[in-house]
C-alpha cells in the first residue's frame, strides 16, 4: 500500500496511490517508502490511532492529518477485505465439505442393513412408521419411569433421582452433558452408552483443535520470513498479519472495532532439564509457581491423553489460568485453553496451547482473551541446559479500553509477550540454582542462617510472600464488600475481603494499590526503592527510623536478586523484621517485604516447614512505559500496593468507608513521598 500524496484524496478502499505521482522522483519514492514503514508498524499495534496519535505521526512523518487519516481508513478497508475474503473461501469448503458428508451419509441410508437378519433396506414410508411407533413406546416408557420413580421411595430410604435428561429435537450435546450427573443403573444401559458416546465426541472435538494448534504452531517456529518481522524500534519479532492470514486462514473470535491481536515470539537458554521443564508445564500445580509474576492462578480441568511414559509425547490435557500483568488499572486475563505436548524429534518438545470453550458452567460465559496458537518449543542441550522459543498469539476484546498508562505497553506486545515469560522462566531457572547450593556459597549470613535448611526453608516463605503480592493485585472477585470497590481520579484501587487462608493472618485485609508514571529510568527507581539509607523518605513501617540489613540470599546472577532481613537500629518493643525480596531483569523489578516477628521467622532459619508461618506483603512493582526512548528521554511505570489487616472486624457500612479513607490517605501520602523524594513532584 502507497501512501496518498494530496491530503484531499479519498481512496475508495484499494489502497492505490492516486495516478497523479511522478514516478521518477526517486528521492521522493524513498522517504515515501520508510514513511510506509513506519505507518505498517503503527498499524500492527493500533488500527484505530486517536487524535494524539495521529498528530505525532505527523510530527514524525511530516504528513498532513487528512493523508494519515484516510491512509488508515484505506488499510482498514484493506484488511477487512482479506480478511473477509479468507472467511469466505474457508466457509465455502467447510460448506463442501458438509455437503460431501450429506450426501455421503443418505446414499449409505439407502443400502442400510439390518445388523440381527442381514433384513433389505427400510422404505421412507416403513421408517416413518416405525418412528412414530418408537414415539409412543418412549412416551409409554416415560410415563413407567415416573410411576416407579413415585413408589420406590416408599420402599426404599434412598429416593430415585428423577430423569433431567431432555431429549426434545432441540437439545444440542453441550446441553445434556452440562446438566447434572443422573442416577444411571444397569437397567438403562442405552442413557449411560448416550452420555458416554457424547462425552467421546467432544473428546474427538478437543483433540482435532489440538492436533491443528500443534500443526500450526510447529509451521511458526520453522518459518521465518514472511511471517515473521523484526520490529525496527525495539528489535522484538511480531507477526506479518497479512501474511499470517495468507498462511492460516481463520475466522477472527472477536467481530468488532474494539478487537485487536497480538503476537510476539522470542527464545533463550535457561539452566535446566527439557525433561524437568516438560513435567513442570504439564503440572498446573507446577505451572502455577514456576511463574509466580504471570500466572495467578492455574488449574487442570480433565487429563485427555496422559502421554507416552518418559517423554509425556501426546498428553493433551484441558486447563485453566488467569494471568496478570500486575497492574489494579488493568485487567487479568483468563483461559480455558487446551495443551499438547508433542516431541517433534528426539530432543526436541513442542507444547501447544490453544483456546477452547464449551457449554459446561462457567464456559459458556464469553472471554474477553482467546489464545491462538501459542506456546514454546524445547531443545535439550544434554549440559543440563535447555534451549527455549516462545511464542505468543491472541485476539483480545478491549470491551472497557486498556487504561492510558498501560496502553503503549500492552499494544506493543510487550506485556504480556513472549520475552516476559522467557525472562521468568530464566530468573526462576536461577532460584532453583540458588535453591539447591551450599548455604556457604550464595549467602553473607553474619550469623543468622547458617543450615542449609534454613536457606531452603527462607526462600520458600519469600517465595511465597512474591506469589501472595501478586496474587492479591488482581483484586476480583474478592469484594465483600462491593461498594468499597473504589475508582477515584489519582487511580486508587481499594478492596476488602476476609481471608482464612493458610499462610495468611486471619481476618479483614484490606488492600490498596496504585499505578503511576515517573519520568525516570526502570533502575533509577529501582536503586532508590533498594537503598536502605532511603526508606525512611517512603517506609511507614520503619517508622522514622533507620534500618540495616543483618543477613541475604542470593537467587540470581545479578547482584542485587536476594532475599533481605532487615532489622531496625532501635530495636522495637514488638520484636518485628522485615522479610524483602529484590529482583531486576531487562523488563523490570520489583521490591516486595513483609513483617515478621523473630518468632516466626526463627522457624524458618532452623530449617523447619514455614508454610504456616503468616505473612502479609506489601512492595512496589517497576517497569518500562513501553515507548521508544528517545535520548536520554525515558519514562517508568510504578505500582504501589499495601495488604493491611484490620485490627476490629468492620462492621457497618460507615466504618468500612471510614476504613477505606484511611488508607487511601496512607497511599496517597506514600506516593506524594516518593514523587518528592525523587524529584517528580511537580506531575500531576
Amino acid at each position: 500500500m502507497e501512501l496518498p500524496r494530496n491530503s484531499n484524496y479519498q481512496s475508495s478502499g484499494d489502497g492505490h496511490e492516486a495516478s497523479s505521482c511522478r514516478k521518477g522522483n526517486k528521492k521522493r519514492q524513498r522517504h515515501t517508502s520508510e514513511q510506509i514503514q513506519r505507518l505498517e508498524e503503527f498499524f500492527i499495534n493500533c488500527t484505530h490511532p486517536d487524535e494524539n496519535d495521529r498528530k505525532q505521526l505527523c510530527r514524525e512523518l511530516g504528513l498532513e492529518p487528512n493523508q494519515i487519516m484516510f491512509w488508515f481508513q484505506n488499510k482498514r478497508t484493506q484488511i477487512k477485505a482479506q480478511t473477509e475474503r479468507a472467511e469466505t473461501t474457508a466457509l465455502r469448503q467447510l460448506n463442501e465439505n458438509i455437503r460431501r458428508e450429506n450426501f455421503a451419509m443418505k446414499e449409505t441410508l439407502k443400502n442400510v442393513v439390518c445388523p440381527t437378519c442381514d433384513g433389505l433396506p427400510i422404505s421412507g414410508e416403513d421408517q416413518q412408521l416405525s418412528l412414530q411407533r418408537l414415539q409412543l413406546e418412549n412416551s409409554y416408557l416415560k410415563q413407567e419411569h415416573d410411576k416407579l420413580a413415585n413408589l420406590l421411595p416408599k420402599y426404599n430410604a434412598t429416593p430415585v433421582v428423577g430423569s433431567s435428561l431432555n431429549l426434545s429435537p432441540g437439545c444440542s450435546m453441550n446441553q445434556v452433558i452440562a446438566r447434572p450427573p443422573l442416577n444411571l443403573s444397569p437397567t438403562n444401559p442405552a442413557l449411560a452408552y448416550q452420555l458416554k458416546e457424547n462425552t467421546e465426541m467432544e473428546k474427538a472435538l478437543m483433540k482435532d483443535i489440538a492436533d491443528s494448534a500443534m500443526e500450526e504452531l510447529v509451521k511458526l517456529f520453522q518459518i521465518e520470513k514472511p511471517i515473521w518481522i523484526k520490529s525496527p524500534t525495539n528489535g522484538r519479532y511480531l507477526l506479518n498479519r497479512d501474511n499470517y492470514v495468507k498462511m492460516f486462514p481463520k475466522a477472527k473470535h472477536f467481530k468488532n472495532s474494539r478487537a485487536r491481536v497480538e503476537s510476539s515470539k522470542d527464545s533463550g537458554v535457561v539452566h535446566i532439564s527439557a525433561a524437568h521443564l516438560i513435567d513442570m508445564f504439564l503440572d498446573s500445580n507446577k505451572w502455577e509457581e514456576l511463574f509466580p509474576t504471570i500466572v495467578t492462578t492455574a488449574k487442570t480441568i480433565e487429563v485427555l491423553e496422559t502421554g507416552m511414559s518418559g517423554n509425556r509425547n501426546g498428553c493433551l490435557k484441558l486447563m485453566y489460568e488467569q494471568i496478570h500483568i500486575l497492574s489494579p488499572l488493568v485487567l487479568p486475563r483468563a483461559f480455558y485453553f487446551l495443551r499438547h505436548c508433542q516431541q517433534t524429534e528426539p530432543g526436541t518438545w513442542v507444547i501447544a496451547d490453544v483456546s477452547y470453550n464449551s457449554a459446561k458452567g462457567s464456559f459458556a460465559r464469553q472471554p474477553q482473551s482467546w489464545r491462538l496458537p501459542s506456546g514454546c518449543m524445547i531443545e535439550d542441550m544434554h549440559n543440563g541446559y535447555a534451549k527455549i522459543t516462545w511464542i505468543e498469539h491472541m485476539e483480545v476484546d478491549d470491551k472497557t479500553q486498556t487504561h492510558r498508562l498501560y496502553r503503549d505497553l500492552i499494544c506493543s506486545s510487550v506485556a504480556y509477550g513472549a520475552e516476559r515469560w522467557i525472562v521468568t522462566l530464566q530468573r526462576m531457572c536461577e532460584r532453583f540454582d540458588c535453591l539447591m547450593d551450599d548455604v556457604g556459597s550464595t549467602c553473607v549470613f553474619g550469623g543468622v542462617v547458617t543450615l542449609p535448611e534454613g536457606k531452603k526453608s527462607l526462600m520458600k516463605l519469600s517465595q511465597r510472600m512474591v506469589k501472595n503480592f501478586c496474587g492479591m493485585l488482581s483484586m476480583e472477585g474478592k469484594l465483600d464488600f462491593p461498594q468499597l470497590s473504589e475508582v477515584d481520579s489519582s487511580g486508587i484501587r481499594v478492596s476488602v475481603h476476609k481471608s482464612a487462608e493458610i499462610g495468611q493472618p486471619h481476618g479483614t485485609i484490606v488492600s490498596i494499590a496504585t499505578s503511576l508514571w515517573l519520568p525516570l529510568s526502570s533502575q533509577t527507581i529501582f536503586n532508590f526503592f533498594r537503598d536502605e539509607k532511603t526508606r525512611i523518605q517512603w517506609d511507614v513501617l520503619s517508622h522514622g527510623i533507620p534500618v540495616h540489613e543483618i543477613a541475604y540470599i542470593s537467587t540470581g546472577t545479578h547482584p542485587e536478586n536476594h532475599i533481605s532481613i532487615i532489622r531496625p537500629f532501635i530495636p522495637t518493643e514488638d520484636n518485628m523484621l522485615m522479610l524483602q525480596e529484590c529482583h531486576i531483569d531487562p523488563l523490570g523489578s520489583f521490591i516486595i517485604y513483609a513483617p515478621v516477628d523473630i518468632q516466626s521467622l526463627n522457624v524458618a532459619i532452623s530449617g523447619e516447614d514455614s508454610s504456616n508461618i503468616a505473612i502479609l506483603p506489601s512492595g512496589f512493582l517497576i517497569s518500562g512505559d513501553g515507548r521508544p526512548e528517545m535520548g536520554d528521554a525515558c519514562g517508568s511505570l510504578v505500582t504501589v500496593a499495601f495488604h493491611i489487616l484490620v485490627s476490629s472486624p468492620t462492621t457497618s457500612e460507615q466504618m468500612n468507608m471510614e476504613l477505606v479513607a484511611t488508607v487511601n490517605t496512607l497511599i496517597s501520602s506514600t506516593v506524594k513521598k516518593i514523587k518528592v523524594a525523587l524529584k517528580c513532584s511537580g506531575l500531576d
